[in-house]
């Protein structure tokens, strides 16, 4: 019986090391997150304040195929950090131009807002289900590939067919 019990106070202390350390990386991970969200936010905000118009498609896909190359290459190495925040830093230089197309709207900022308020709130709640649940999710990644496979095809033929209600089930599609 003391070898068991001996056995399960060495569980419960591994459990507790794992569940520490799995904590650790998760307030890692949002730091990290939060920065990158913050450096992307202010480099979009310097983008329309300097007025920068859209950048040719090319270059962009150059920039952000070859960025998220980057960072993928550089992924276990401190030059990863300085990569990401690289990619971060462009996607939201790039994002200013369009922001500065819904600032010219008459509800422009409000409708900015309330995507950056929804945007939060969905990662926020998503994060709190996954947090309180402690479930791995990661079962829906074929599905969820699947489905975005799925979008893509259909987005591609409302290209060539003009058909209004296949544009709304692709929108619905990619809102769920």
């Amino acid at each position: 019986m003391a070898f068991n019990d001996s056995n399960m106070a060495r569980t419960q202390t591994h459990s507790s090391v794992s569940s520490a350390s799995a904590n650790k990386v998760l307030r890692n991970t949002y730091a990290l997150l939060a920065m990158t969200l913050l450096f992307s936010a202010v480099t979009a905000g310097a983008s329309v304040a300097m007025g920068i118009q859209q950048m040719n498609i090319f270059v962009f896909f150059i920039g952000a195929y070859g960025l998220m190359f980057l960072v993928h290459k550089t992924a276990n190495s401190a030059v990863g950090l300085l990569s990401t925040f690289a990619f971060t830093g462009f996607m939201g230089f790039t994002l200013g131009p369009i922001i500065s197309t819904y600032l010219t709207l008459p509800n422009g900022g409000a409708l900015i807002m309330n995507a950056l308020a929804m945007t939060g709130l969905t990662f926020i709640g998503l994060s709190a289900v996954a947090l309180t649940t402690k479930k791995d999710f990661s079962f829906l990644s074929n599905f969820l590939m699947a489905g975005a496979i799925v979008l893509i095809l259909a987005m591609v033929a409302g290209i060539f067919f003009n058909i209004p209600a296949l544009s709304l089930m692709v929108s619905a599609g990619f809102v769920l």
